[in-house]
C-alpha cells in the first residue's frame, strides 16, 4: 500500500428513522435561516418535504426553498442557488435527495462565499475554496455516496463539459433506507450500480498486489451484487436496501481508496457522454464498464483474474489469468442485464452517432491509466463497442 493520511469528519446517522434522529440532534447547530434544497416532485409527493419543513419550522427556523435541482446538475443552477443563499443570508443548507442535489449544494455552499466565479477560481487559477455555508444531507437515493465527500460533478451546458468541483464537505448525513422507497425502482438500481462502479474503479488502481484496502473492497462488491439481486426480486426489502445504502457510503468515504491510486476512467467517459446526452449516470456506467474492461484486462490480467474469481466466482482451474479475467467481465455484463440495466446505448435510447461519440472521446478526461493509459482513438473505439 502507498503511504496515506486519513481523516473522516462526516457524522453519519444510519438506519430506519435516521432522518428524524439527525434533525433532532442537529437542529440547534443549523442557525436561523435554512435553505431546503431538493430535486423534482418526489420529495413533495411522498411527504418527505412536509416532514422536514415541519421539523424546521417547529424549531423556529426560517426556510428558504431551493427546488428543481435536475439530474446532472448544471452550473447555471448552482449559480442560481448561490445567489439565493447570499440574498437570503442562509446559515445552513439542508440537501434532501441523492447525488445530484448534494453535488449542486456543495458548489452553492462554496460559490455563495466567493466574490468571484468558482469555475475560474478552481479550473483556471487552480485554487480551492476554504469558506463554505455548512450543509447536511438527507439521503433518499443512495448510490453516489456524494454525502460522504466534498467532490461535485457539474455540467456546464455552454461548454459541454461535465467536470469536477471542490465544494463543501457535509457536516452530517442521514442514511435512512426507508426513504429510498420513495424513488422509482429503476432509479434505485441505477444508483446501486454506481456504487459497484465506485468500488471497481477504486480496486482497479495501483498498487495491484494484495492489500487490506482491496480485501475490503472486494467484500463490498460481493455485498452490493448480493443485495441488488435481493432488491431485484423483492423491491420492498429494507434489509437489502439498508446494506446498499451503507455500501454506497463505504464506496465514497475514502476507505476503499486508502493507500491506493484509483482510476476512474469509466466515470470520466460517462461524465462527458452525459454532458452531450443528459443520460442517466448509473445506466451509462453499466454500458461502458464491460467494454472498457475488455480493453484494460490484457494490461493487468492478474488483478482482473482475482476480481473475477473472488467477486464473480469464476473457476480459475486450468485457465490463464486473462481467460479468467474475460469470463469475469462477461459475468459483469450478464449481471447488468439481469438487473434490468442497459447493456448498450441502443437500450438506453441515447445518441450514439459517430459525431457525438467522437466529441466524447476527444473531450473526456484521460486518467493516469493504472492498468493502461488510453488514447483518444481507443476511447472512441470503446464507445463504438457500447452501441
Amino acid at each position: 500500500m502507498n503511504s496515506f493520511t486519513y481523516d473522516y469528519p462526516v457524522r453519519n446517522y444510519f438506519g430506519e428513522g435516521a432522518m428524524d434522529q439527525a434533525l433532532d440532534a442537529e437542529l440547534a447547530r443549523m442557525g436561523e435561516t435554512v435553505m431546503l434544497a431538493y430535486g423534482g416532485g418526489s420529495v413533495k409527493r411522498t411527504g418527505v418535504y412536509d416532514r422536514v419543513v415541519e421539523k424546521l419550522t417547529g424549531a423556529g427556523k426560517r426556510v428558504v426553498d431551493f427546488g428543481g435541482i435536475m439530474s446532472n446538475p448544471t452550473y447555471e443552477k448552482c449559480q442560481e442557488g448561490a445567489a439565493l443563499a447570499r440574498e437570503e443570508q442562509v446559515d445552513f443548507i439542508l440537501a434532501v435527495g441523492g447525488g445530484s442535489v448534494f453535488d449542486c449544494c456543495k458548489v452553492v455552499s462554496a460559490q455563495a462565499m466567493l466574490d468571484e466565479d468558482i469555475e475560474g477560481y478552481e479550473h483556471v487559477q487552480g485554487k480551492v475554496p476554504s469558506s463554505f455555508i455548512p450543509m447536511g444531507c438527507i439521503v433518499t437515493l443512495s448510490g453516489t455516496g456524494a454525502e460522504q465527500n466534498n467532490g461535485a460533478v457539474i455540467t456546464n451546458e455552454e461548454t459541454h463539459v461535465k467536470g469536477a468541483f471542490v465544494g463543501a464537505l457535509p457536516t452530517w448525513a442521514a442514511l435512512d433506507p426507508a426513504l429510498t422507497l420513495t424513488v422509482p425502482h429503476a432509479q434505485f438500481m441505477s444508483g446501486a450500480f454506481d456504487t459497484l462502479s465506485h468500488c471497481m474503479e477504486s480496486y482497479f488502481g495501483s498498487p495491484r498486489g494484495r492489500n487490506v484496502t482491496d480485501d475490503i473492497n472486494l467484500a463490498i462488491q460481493k455485498n452490493v451484487i448480493r443485495n441488488m439481486r435481493v432488491v431485484a426480486e423483492d423491491d420492498q426489502s429494507l434489509e437489502a436496501r439498508s446494506e446498499l445504502v451503507y455500501d454506497s457510503a463505504m464506496a465514497e468515504n475514502g476507505v476503499l481508496k486508502i493507500g491506493k491510486a484509483t482510476d476512474f476512467q469509466a466515470h470520466m467517459i460517462q461524465h462527458q457522454y452525459g454532458a452531450y446526452t443528459h443520460t442517466n449516470h448509473g445506466m451509462g456506467l453499466a454500458v461502458i464498464h464491460p467494454a472498457l474492461y475488455r480493453h484494460l484486462a490484457p494490461e493487468a490480467p492478474e488483478q482482473f483474474a482475482r476480481w473475477a474469481s473472488e467477486v464473480w466466482g469464476v473457476d480459475a482451474a486450468g485457465k490463464g489469468d486473462l481467460a479468467v479475467a474475460l469470463e469475469g467481465i462477461d459475468r459483469l455484463q450478464a449481471f447488468i442485464g439481469e438487473m434490468g440495466l442497459p447493456t448498450s446505448f441502443a437500450e438506453m435510447g441515447s445518441d450514439a452517432s459517430d459525431e457525438t461519440l467522437r466529441k466524447v472521446a476527444d473531450t473526456c478526461v484521460l486518467t493516469g491509466g493504472c492498468a493502461k493509459k488510453l488514447k483518444r482513438d481507443e476511447v472512441f473505439q470503446i464507445l463504438i463497442e457500447c452501441r
